[in-house]
């Protein structure tokens, strides 16, 4: 582990959407001093936060949940592994800081929906389907054949839901697998995988059938709610929240006494996300793992560090990040109204540069593409599936911020676009459909649940007077499904060329020897 190597990664991630978010709020829309001032500091609250929160999950979340996977495999009970991992997925779930932030945000507009229930209602979709994952692992079963069985039940069911759940369903499956789950989740997978005759690369998928479950969760939970009310947007009250204007006698004071006063509920929050993850150490530890001292240290420091790490990186995300997308999104959607307009376009153009970068700052994303580098030995390499990333999150936001200004139904977009990716399942090798969908979990983590989900609430409330930024979450985890199988497909493309040609040149040579 080489945290300047990290650190380095993370400033790379950071600093281009600080910067352009800098330009937007000094030259196009220009935003509150002292709004700029806290989106800095945030900023590099952030960096720091997720360069301290990476290196505590390399120490301590991963291995743990590696060895916790290969021990319940290796006891070849196959009721105590899924039992464990419905365990694992329910209560982790429930402290996400994640699905906390999204269960208000839906509560915020929906209020006819209780926030526990409609979070319980999550963490078990989620339980279930990491049962359905790892039974797959542990059975051999096809990922192609589960993807294609899970989603097409999927969208059957959702064609007789009302529209407004659709958006916020699908949102769901991509809040849950943020900075805490994705990490427990896939070395989960890659510690039962690896005890298995097919090796470790069959771990992948996991996450991306994982995230189905929440989905079907909150449409089956949506069947009771066919005349539960509308949704009201309580835009006016959710930005006043969040933009925090303190009352001060100087602005030093304006900028900095927010960072203190949401400490303590971030702190908490952080600690509620850890708390789950310590507890089931405990558990596996004193009946199952029996690790070493030297070991138990070890992985208490990791949950350390993701605790420090995770508790910084929220604050910067919460006082400094999504007020300030927040704002610039109400900005630029006043101006975008008029559909077809220049600031129309401009706000598609600002969304899809937020899209390239803001995923590249997704802790989990990291965590992804980083072991998918080691599982295949260099050859899939981090920073070209990074792109491939970008160029799908941008996308998806462009559309996005397309949708919450013209207000159509979201599931014009989903249905052809999983269409797209099911038809490619069939041309892309198998290793790469299962990266692929993991990609569109970790795709649509913390920063995207906050900063551009913010970004586009704001535009859909100023320029259209609706709630259709949700979706947005959806969308973005969408997206990698094609990008990265496209990415596959080429990938095999290659291979094939690079074994015919070597062919050909050991050809050559043998004729002239003769």
């Amino acid at each position: 582990m080489n945290i300047f190597a990290k650190f380095k990664e993370t400033v790379g991630s950071v600093l281009p959407v600080m910067a352009i978010v800098f330009l937007l709020g000094f030259f196009v829309v220009p935003l509150d001093r002292i709004l700029l001032a806290r989106f800095v500091i945030g900023g590099l609250f952030l960096i720091f936060g997720l360069t301290v929160f990476l290196m505590g999950v390399d120490i301590g979340i991963q291995p743990m949940g590696e060895r916790c996977g290969a021990a319940l495999t290796q006891r070849r009970s196959l009721l105590l592994l899924l039992v464990s991992a419905f365990a694992i997925g329910f209560l982790i779930t429930i402290a996400e800081p994640d699905i906390q932030v999204f269960g208000s945000q839906v509560n915020g507009v929906f209020s006819y929906l209780n926030k526990n229930i409609f979070i319980f209602v999550i963490a078990a979709g989620v339980g279930l389907f990491i049962m359905l994952g790892l039974l797959r692992t542990v059975m051999q079963f096809p990922l192609k054949v589960v993807l294609i069985i899970s989603y097409g039940l999927l969208f059957a069911m959702a064609l007789f839901v009302p529209p407004e759940f659709v958006g916020i369903a699908f949102d769901s499956g991509g809040a849950t697998t943020g900075p805490m789950t994705v990490p427990f989740i896939m070395a989960l997978g890659l510690g039962v995988s690896s005890v298995r005759s097919t090796g470790s690369k069959d771990s992948f998928g996991l996450t991306g059938v994982t995230s189905i479950g929440p989905v079907i969760a909150v449409i089956l939970y949506a069947f009771f709610f066919k005349n539960g009310g509308s949704g009201s947007s309580e835009f006016d009250v959710v930005q006043q929240e969040v933009m925090m204007e303190t009352v001060s006698l100087n602005p030093f004071a304006s900028v900095f006494i927010p960072f203190g006063i949401e400490f303590p509920a971030v702190a908490k929050e952080a600690a509620s996300s850890i708390l789950p993850v310590v507890i089931l150490f405990c558990i596996f530890q004193i009946f199952l793992l029996k690790m070493t001292a030297r070991q138990v240290v070890r992985m208490v420091i990791g949950i350390v560090y993701s605790f420090l790490g995770l508790t910084v990186f929220l604050l910067g995300v919460n006082v400094g990040f999504m007020p300030a997308g927040l704002s610039i999104g109400q900005l630029l959607g006043q101006n975008a109204s008029d559909f077809g307009g220049f600031w129309f376009y401009f706000l598609i153009a600002t969304g899809f540069v937020f899209g390239a970068i803001v995923v590249c700052a997704e802790p989990a994303v990291w965590v992804l593409t980083e072991q998918v580098e080691q599982v295949s030995g260099g050859t899939i390499k981090r920073k070209v599936l990074l792109m491939f990333l970008s160029v799908g999150a941008a996308f998806a936001i462009g559309l996005s911020l397309w949708r919450a200004v013209a207000g159509f139904d979201i599931k014009y977009i989903l249905i052809p676009g999983y269409a797209i990716a099911f038809i490619l399942m069939f041309f892309c090798p198998d290793l790469f459909t299962g990266i692929a969908f993991d990609s569109g979990g970790v795709a649509s983590g913390p920063i995207t649940s906050t900063f551009v989900l913010s970004f586009t609430l704001g535009a859909s409330a100023s320029a259209a007077g609706n709630n259709d930024a949700f979706g947005v979450i959806a969308l973005v985890a969408m997206m990698p499904l094609i990008a990265i199988q496209f990415l596959g497909i080429l990938y095999e493309a290659h291979r094939k060329r690079a074994e015919k040609l070597q062919v050909a040149r050991q050809s050559c040579s043998v004729e002239e020897k003769e």
